[in-house]
């Protein structure tokens, strides 16, 4: 491949124009209370961990709706990458040649997830990382300018939990402080799963703590984030 073909934008089919003028305009964060709230939680499996060159390789997603998992609204899709090459993250999240080859069309896999996500804010466990390789795909793909709000997990549950020492923390860390277990970790819908339980249990807590809406909980991670800049002198 030809390093201006490498560069080439890829082209949008027109189809594809037409379903991305109809994705939901994502809503702003509100001061309703979080039960009311309709939020989805979201995990990609990608090949690598690199944002700029690794690929999305499965999605998985769940809503959180009324103070609770919505069982009935849960989204996975394996998308197929033309290009993937084997790598050794296949150990971690089992997706070999055959399943990406068994693939969605990724176009079609992210305007699905993009209508299943709507307008409400996204939660994810080390969010920065999915919503990088989120931004990346749906641009990519769709021509896509991700504006989705995403709500960190892994910030939220040391912000509300500022008792429990636990350094540099993964999600499982997590999970078993509270005593959860993922039927199966690194699969993306597994993942999803047990990161909404772990956000139920977060709510709870802020919700004790008068941060009972998206708008506040923001509010207190920002002031939280520049407190830990500040302890460690950035």
């Amino acid at each position: 491949m030809s390093l201006f073909t490498w560069l080439r934008p890829r082209q949008i089919e027109d189809s594809v124009r037409q379903r991305v003028a109809g994705i939901p305009v994502p809503a702003p964060l509100n001061d309703d209370t979080l039960r009311r709230q309709r939020w989805v939680v979201l995990d990609l499996e990608t090949s690598g961990l690199n944002t700029n060159r690794d690929q999305v390789l499965s999605i998985g997603a769940v809503v959180i709706e009324d103070g609770a998992i919505d069982f009935s609204q849960q989204f996975e899709r394996t998308l197929y990458q033309r290009d993937h090459k084997l790598t050794s993250s296949v150990l971690i999240h089992g997706l070999g040649p055959s399943a990406i080859a068994a693939g969605c069309d990724p176009a079609e896999a992210l305007l699905d997830l993009m209508n299943f996500v709507g307008d409400s804010p996204v939660l994810a466990f080390h969010a920065p990382f999915d919503q990088r390789m989120l931004t990346r795909a749906l641009k990519d793909h769709l021509g896509y300018r991700l504006q989705h709000f995403f709500f960190d997990v892994a910030e939220l549950a040391p912000l509300l939990n500022p008792q429990i020492t636990l350094r540099e923390a993964g999600l499982d860390d997590w999970t078993a402080c509270f005593g959860l277990e993922a039927i199966e970790r690194h699969n993306a819908s597994a993942d999803a799963m047990v990161t909404a339980e772990l956000a139920l249990i977060l709510f709870s807590q802020a919700r004790r703590q008068q941060l009972d809406s998206p708008a506040l909980l923001d509010q207190q991670l920002q002031r939280w984030r520049r407190r830990r800049h500040q302890s460690h002198g950035f």
